[in-house]
């Protein structure tokens, strides 16, 4: 009789473990949903933001002198009034939460209230005319939604905790390129830098969940459309060299100058941006509406449908177009508001295989043109795998895949002899030191040694 007894209170112990771990997956997953659903919302929103933006242009453009500087301005005073850690692409402060063990330090970088913050300011500065993208702001949203259901499991265990960021982070890729093997990829590479046993079924589930409710709610789209260019090997192969060099050199050194503008500025000038932060922001935003007028209105915003139209052979912009858009990049950046640095890159990259193109008649100009992309783009983030996965499956075309992969570590390898260390990685450390110095220094990536994590 007692053992039967016990049986049955073994059982009924077992049905409620069972419930509780189906209940913890179900809220998991549909965390997972929520992410794919945001980013549709973000970019939607910031389809609207470009539409305003090229509203007023069409209007008069130069209104741009006063929206521009006005637009950086305010999105620097709320961010620093009212939205402290808003700032930036998103990618490091999801970096720096996956190296902090102060949980109420990764829930106050985290918030939901920041993530709003993240999708309202992106979106101004879209308006402004900002050379930046939605999708780096992405991931910290989406590790941003994955951590509040952290909070809302009660999960206390670091390592838990930590996988759902990586997977929010990762989701976010997948959910706002509609590449979901780029984001497993992103999550490995870029994130995590490793791939643990424990959080890859996590990391899988979410990303998958995050892709189909994008594919769901958008289509089976592709975020370049389809191109069938190819590569065969021969004579167009240079194409692969003088892309990866060009794209390692320009690539490394908007990294290098990025961290270098990240510890701040020298002299007086380094005192200005200190004590008058949004009156530099506003000069920072004059700037761009003066690039913006000297190409006529190409370098402002994300760069998408110029990168679209340059890969699609629909049109044909000269050098100064990528060279206007690497300046309007690094201003956009350095005037410090919310927004991310992928679609402009991306753009750069097109822009430049586009005018290399001109100079190799035996390739196919849109083949060159997916070189440059993603050979500038592997050089800004250093992550060639990253670089090269986005690139194929956001322009549908797997025929292309090996002469991606060698642009883009030869791209990666230059832009290593440049900039050390990688960007992310760099301004992750630097938000580490801005707000815990004791999680100073990271963990050294896979190629790096522990010196050169110390670096930046």
């Amino acid at each position: 009789m007692a053992s039967h007894s016990g049986r049955i209170r073994h059982f009924r112990d077992t049905a409620r473990i069972t419930t509780a771990e189906w209940r913890r997956k179900l809220i998991f997953w549909g965390g997972s949903i929520v992410v794919g659903l945001a980013a549709i919302t973000f970019a939607t929103l910031a389809d609207q933001a470009a539409h305003l933006r090229n509203l007023i242009i069409s209007y008069s453009p130069w209104l741009m002198l006063i929206v521009t500087p006005g637009g950086l301005a305010l999105s620097i005073w709320l961010t620093r009034t009212f939205f402290r850690g808003a700032q930036g692409s998103g990618i490091p402060q999801a970096i720096a939460c996956m190296h902090l063990s102060d949980q109420k330090l990764v829930d106050r970088i985290l918030s939901l209230k920041i993530a709003a913050a993240k999708v309202g300011l992106t979106c101004l500065g879209l308006v402004a005319g900002a050379s930046i993208g939605r999708e780096g702001p992405t991931v910290q949203i989406g590790a941003a939604i994955m951590n509040a259901v952290g909070r809302y499991l009660n999960m206390g265990e670091l390592v838990s905790r930590r996988a759902l960021v990586l997977t929010g982070g990762a989701a976010g890729v997948a959910a706002a390129f509609n590449t979901p093997l780029a984001g497993i990829v992103f999550g490995i590479e870029e994130l995590a830098h490793s791939f643990e046993q424990r959080t890859s079924g996590v990391v899988l589930a979410g990303v998958v969940l995050a892709g189909v409710t994008a594919i769901a709610l958008m289509g089976n789209y592709s975020y370049f459309g389809h191109t069938d260019s190819v590569v065969p090997l021969g004579v167009s192969w240079l194409a692969v060299i003088a892309c990866g060099l060009l794209g390692g050199v320009t690539g490394g050194s908007f990294s290098a100058i990025l961290i270098r503008a990240s510890k701040g500025l020298p002299g007086r000038a380094g005192r200005f941006v200190a004590e008058r932060p949004i009156a530099f922001a506003a000069l920072c935003g004059f700037v761009l509406a003066l690039i913006g007028l000297a190409s006529g209105g190409m370098t402002y915003g994300t760069g998408y449908s110029q990168a679209r139209s340059i890969i699609h052979g629909e049109e044909h912009y000269p050098a100064s177009y990528f060279v206007l858009k690497f300046i309007a990049t690094i201003v956009s950046y350095c005037s410090g508001i919310p927004g991310g640095l992928f679609a402009p890159s991306l753009s750069v990259g097109a822009g430049m295989g586009g005018w290399v193109a001109q100079f190799l008649p035996h390739t196919t100009p849109g083949a060159v043109v997916l070189l440059g992309t993603v050979a500038y783009f592997s050089a800004v983030v250093q992550a060639p795998l990253t670089a090269t996965v986005i690139v194929m499956e956001m322009c549908d075309n797997q025929q292309v895949t090996l002469a991606l992969l060698a642009s883009s570590f030869l791209a990666f390898g230059v832009s290593r002899m440049i900039c050390k260390q990688p960007l992310y990685g760099a301004l992750a450390e630097r938000f580490l030191r801005n707000i815990d110095p004791k999680s100073v220094p990271m963990t050294p990536r896979p190629h790096e040694t522990p010196g050169e994590a110390k670096q930046g």
